[in-house]
């Protein structure tokens, strides 16, 4: 296949407060083998060259790690395509003469900033809330790899951690629900003994924050698994809530 001509309808706004519009972008010579944010790069260049002002839009490792290029694309998160961010989405998913929607997470806790960047910093405020270890600082220090734990354990662990806070599952939820998010966090710890210390303050501290944020419920759909990069399991909400629970009934 050789160059693309796209059609992009893309969603405009100067800032939280300001009622946004989409507007169209003819893009041509779009190669297969871009990414879809070199795409935008492209179309930025574009309209620096033509003193207008460019697509604001959250990038940053573009390797799939750092969770930053969350965009929703024709109805998607991410776009086409599953297991994969925006940065690791390849034109090729798309055809000669397409038109693509671009849009940003749409959440009451996600505002907007600009254009298609939004403010995430409400994930952070959950984090602090309870996503942090006890440190031993009398001296007698145990190295981590010292403490044995069942491989399964560690596994999904692992599997919690990787999640790298893009924002998918909240943007993919009908009801806005940072539960998955959530519950990787809780799990990544809660699997291990050096995050039982906190456990049940944990889990109390860092649901409560979640609804502070105005994140909604879960809703049970599942679409949050689907659509998330790193493919986050639901069983991560179960044991959330089976943490949520015991420290609930236990606490003073």
């Amino acid at each position: 296949m050789g160059n693309m001509k796209l059609t992009l309808k893309i969603w405009r706004q100067n800032g939280p407060n300001d009622k946004g519009r989409m507007e169209n972008y003819p893009v041509n010579d779009v190669s297969e083998d871009m990414s879809f944010l070199e795409m935008l790069d492209v179309l930025n260049d574009q309209l620096v060259r033509e003193g207008k002002d460019p697509i604001a839009f959250d990038h940053d490792c573009r390797e799939g790690i750092c969770g930053m290029c969350s965009l929703f694309i024709n109805g998607e998160a991410h776009g086409p395509g599953r297991g994969i961010t925006t940065c690791q989405l390849h034109m090729r998913k798309f055809k000669d003469g397409d038109t693509i929607y671009v849009e940003p997470w749409r959440s009451a806790a996600f505002p907007v900033i600009k254009d298609l960047a939004t403010n995430r910093s409400a994930f952070d405020r959950i984090q602090a809330a309870g996503g942090f270890v006890s440190v031993n600082t009398s001296g007698n220090l145990v190295d981590g790899n010292a403490v044995p734990i069942p491989k399964d354990d560690a596994d999904k662990a692992f599997d919690a951690a990787t999640c790298i806070g893009c924002g998918a599952c909240v943007a993919t939820c009908p009801n806005g629900s940072a539960m998955l998010f959530t519950a990787a966090k809780v799990s990544q710890l809660a699997l291990l003994p050096q995050g039982r210390p906190e456990a049940k303050r944990r889990a109390l501290a860092m649901v409560e924050q979640m609804d502070k944020e105005g994140f909604g419920n879960c809703s049970n759909t599942g679409a949050c698994e689907v659509e998330c990069p790193k493919g986050i399991s639901l069983e991560h909400i179960a044991r959330l809530n089976r943490e949520y629970l015991a420290a609930s009934v236990t606490k003073e």
